[in-house]
């Protein structure tokens, strides 16, 4: 049975939500924290600047996943990209198309502000996340120019 994702921008309130997936993206990619109040600060800080918009998706259940995008500059297209980092998607929610809705948010965000391109970056090992993307059903081939060409 199919479950329907949608996707949102977070808000301050979904501090505690935020906090938990991006723990479980930390595990994800094993990355040690020695100070565990580090990940709430740092995502307090992001949802309250405003220099970065962390996306959220959610099914009937509540948020399943996160993503963190934020606007930059490439001296490769000489144009403003946008960078979509801390991407993950709860074990449970791999298989009802929340990985390609936040790409597809991750998109549709970035062109509408006027981007050229998306880069990747994982806190880890892209070849991780691109496998995720992989299980959610895109074309291997087809990563690199989803997110470097907006068309």
């Amino acid at each position: 049975m199919s479950q329907s994702v949608s996707v949102r921008a977070a808000t301050s309130a979904d501090l505690p939500a935020v906090t938990a997936l991006f723990r479980g993206y930390l595990d994800f990619y094993r990355v040690a924290v020695e100070d565990g109040s580090r990940p709430e600060r740092f995502l307090k800080e992001r949802l309250e600047n405003g220099d970065s918009l962390i996306l959220l998706a959610e099914t009937g259940t509540g948020p399943i996943g996160f993503a963190q995008i934020y606007p930059t500059f490439s001296s490769l297209s000489m144009g403003r990209v946008w960078t979509l980092n801390d991407l993950y998607v709860e074990a449970s929610g791999r298989r009802c198309g929340a990985g390609r809705a936040l790409v597809r948010a991750c998109v549709e965000r970035a062109r509408a502000a006027g981007a050229v391109g998306i880069h990747l970056e994982t806190a880890h090992d892209n070849a991780d996340a691109q496998a995720l993307y992989e299980g959610e059903g895109f074309e291997p081939d087809a990563f690199a120019a989803y997110f470097l060409a907006l068309g």
